[in-house]
């Protein structure tokens, strides 16, 4: 899907050089800026999420923090056979990625996926996050479990492997050993002035990608780290909309997300919650869009 949210595997579209971007110390600082609004704009969208509320309205009130913040939302107006027409993309139960917000109302024991990002003073920030409506099945709440402990997996190895491959295949043996499978049509991506940028940055690890494609993890790099799962198939179908990719079963699938950056010190995640020193700025920006 070229010039979708997660960018599909670069076999399908072609071989091309890596042109990895690494970014200063300031720089990423600039990064976390936009990447705490997107923490903030997901505690809001969290808020909401229960049954009776549609996923267009919890896309209207991050649209609405964004503009607050005067922070440039990165997926309305993406390119496609129709422009992406949200702030958010918004997938419920068996939908993957890409699934766009409106008059659906959530239900008890559903589950959705919230993905969003914005750029401030040119730089972005990008994250997702899968939410239980209500209660959820004991199945439903292992993917949910699995996801998002696979991305934290992925962000503690990276302070101890020296490529991103040997996280990739660590991520893919965890997933394997819930029972689930991970989506591989889809992988993260580099981040940084622009949403998309290289490196490609697949959950999973394949000899193409071990011998073409995979990079070492080293200061200066961020990117948007985002484990896909099925219940089911690893398979993904397109659904008429153009942009909402379900899981070709219909089993549930879930999506976490972060943007992360390699520093001196580890890994620093750009997307995280407030630090102690920015807590209180936090708060208060919270509590002035919540009236």
């Amino acid at each position: 899907m070229e010039g979708g949210r997660d960018r599909p595997l670069r076999s399908e579209r072609g071989e091309q050089a890596d042109v990895v971007t690494l970014k200063s110390g300031r720089e990423i600082a600039a990064m976390r800026k936009a990447g705490l609004f997107v923490w903030e704009a997901h505690q809001i969208a969290a808020g909401m999420v229960r049954p009776g509320v549609t996923t267009g309205e919890i896309d209207r009130a991050v649209e609405d923090y964004f503009a607050e913040r005067q922070a440039t939302p990165l997926f309305k107006g993406v390119p496609g056979k129709t422009p992406f027409p949200a702030v958010c993309c918004m997938s419920v139960n068996d939908e993957v990625v890409h699934g766009i917000p409106g008059n659906r109302k959530l239900r008890e024991g559903d589950i959705i996926s919230i993905d969003t990002g914005c750029r401030v003073k040119g730089w972005c920030g990008d994250s997702a996050y899968t939410h239980p409506v209500g209660e959820v099945s004991d199945e439903v709440r292992r993917l949910l479990d699995c996801t998002s402990g696979v991305l934290q997996l992925a962000i503690e190895l990276m302070a101890t492997r020296n490529r991103w491959g040997d996280v990739a295949a660590e991520m893919a043996t965890y997933v394997r050993d819930f029972g689930f499978t991970v989506v591989e049509n889809f992988v993260g991506h580099g981040i940084g002035k622009k949403m998309h940028e290289d490196p490609q940055v697949p959950n999973f690890c394949s000899p193409s990608f071990r011998r073409k494609h995979d990079f070492e993890l080293e200061p200066g790099l961020v990117i948007a780290v985002e484990p896909m799962v099925n219940i089911g198939t690893k398979r993904v179908r397109p659904l008429p909309d153009h942009w909402t990719q379900s899981t070709a079963d219909g089993k549930p699938s879930a999506h976490f997300e972060h943007t992360v950056a390699i520093t001196d010190e580890g890994p620093l995640v750009l997307t995280a919650a407030p630090t102690e020193a920015e807590q209180e700025d936090s708060s208060r920006r919270l509590a002035a869009a919540r009236g």
